[in-house]
């Protein structure tokens, strides 16, 4: 044990080098149970939109072609006949692309959109029955072929059921349009959306956004709430959205809020029947008045003979003063009469040798006083 610590005591020199410490690496910040098999994703990136719809290509389908068969028909009135007929072959030319096969039947009055064994897009068929519903309802072509489009979305907003009054029903429709047009054409601008009215429907042709804007502004203009106030809105909204201030805040105290009021109108004066105590005299009946007259035993064919006489002659009449209220329109009004000049009096010679006398003495005078005149200077 001795040699054993006299060995390890021994001089400086003979003990072994310490080695050397490392620099203490810095500690990284312990992560969180939850988030500790968080890893970045290459996806994650703030330059990517991913919002962005990408094309449907052939390749996206890796099933290849379809199983089934999709097909839509639709009925078109006899008015777009003419037009469709001029059309047809530019429909064809707008779906082949699509590989969508198009049939028009002047028959039934229908067309008809089917898919084929090439046609690799699922969701096509669908936006090609919403083109040929536009068609039906007075769309023109260029306008329709928009909705083959992706983000380009439809909706026929049927108008024809929200009112009973048929007179109401147009002039709603109308104050929809505006004077000229100039109330659609202010939707349409302030919406990014084409807009067609036409008989019981309003064809809409836009991205969603601007769809559903309109279509609640045509079902509000049939509730009596006038177009010019969703106008308004709308810009006001749109001069909102360019401000980068007010993009997180609430926009209510900047819209205009419009209160309904209600306008009282003249009421008719309804007129009250005189109450009897007995009930009125019951009316003769037509076989009644033919015994009075005497024709209720002259046989039905000479009545009906005489009835149509009648009929003619006072036809016959009121043709007669129609043609004389024409021809008063070309008739010339009377002339009036010239007024006479008033005729001078006729002077007798003895008073012209008087008046001439008067000037010829008024001339001599005159003459006489600028000699004297000249005279004088002289």
């Amino acid at each position: 044990r001795e040699r054993g610590l006299k060995c390890s005591t021994g001089s400086p020199s003979a003990m072994p080098d310490k080695p050397e410490e490392k620099p203490a690496a810095k500690e990284e910040p312990q992560k969180s149970k939850k988030k500790k098999h968080k890893k970045d994703k290459p996806w994650d990136d703030e330059n990517v939109d991913h919002w962005k719809i990408d094309a449907f290509t052939r390749d996206d389908n890796k099933g290849g072609a379809l199983l089934e068969e999709s097909s839509f028909a639709t009925l078109f009135p006899q008015y777009r006949e003419q037009y469709l007929k001029e059309v047809w072959s530019e429909v064809k030319k707008t779906l082949a692309p699509h590989h969508i096969k198009a049939e028009l039947n002047l028959i039934e009055g229908s067309m008809t959109v089917r898919t084929t064994r090439k046609t690799y897009d699922p969701y096509i068929i669908l936006k090609a029955r919403d083109f040929i519903k536009l068609l039906a309802r007075s769309v023109t072509l260029q306008n329709a072929a928009k909705v083959l489009d992706d983000g380009v979305y439809c909706d026929v907003v049927k108008i024809g059921g929200l009112l009973r009054n048929k007179e109401r029903f147009i002039k709603r429709r109308q104050r929809l349009v505006g004077p000229n047009g100039s109330t659609l054409k202010a939707i349409e601008l302030l919406t990014k959306c084409y807009v067609m009215v036409q008989g019981q429907t309003v064809s809409i042709v836009g991205d969603i956004k601007g769809v559903k804007q309109v279509r609640r502004i045509v079902l509000d203009c049939f509730k009596n709430i006038h177009p010019v106030y969703h106008v308004k809105e709308l810009m006001i909204k749109r001069e909102l959205a360019g401000n980068p201030e007010l993009a997180g805040e609430n926009w209510d105290r900047f819209l205009p809020k419009f209160v309904k009021r209600n306008v009282q109108r003249k009421k008719k004066k309804v007129k009250k029947k005189e109450k009897t105590l007995f009930p009125p005299e019951q009316q003769p009946r037509k076989e009644d008045l033919l015994l009075e007259s005497g024709e209720y035993f002259v046989p039905k064919e000479e009545r009906d003979r005489r009835a149509m006489a009648e009929k003619r002659a006072e036809a016959k009449l009121t043709s007669e003063k129609r043609q004389r209220d024409r021809q008063t329109d070309y008739i010339p009004p009377p002339k009036k009469p010239r007024k006479a000049a008033p005729e001078e009096p006729k002077e007798s010679l003895s008073d012209l040798k008087e008046k001439l006398k008067k000037k010829g003495d008024a001339s001599k005078k005159k003459k006489t006083g600028t000699q004297q005149a000249q005279s004088a200077l002289i």
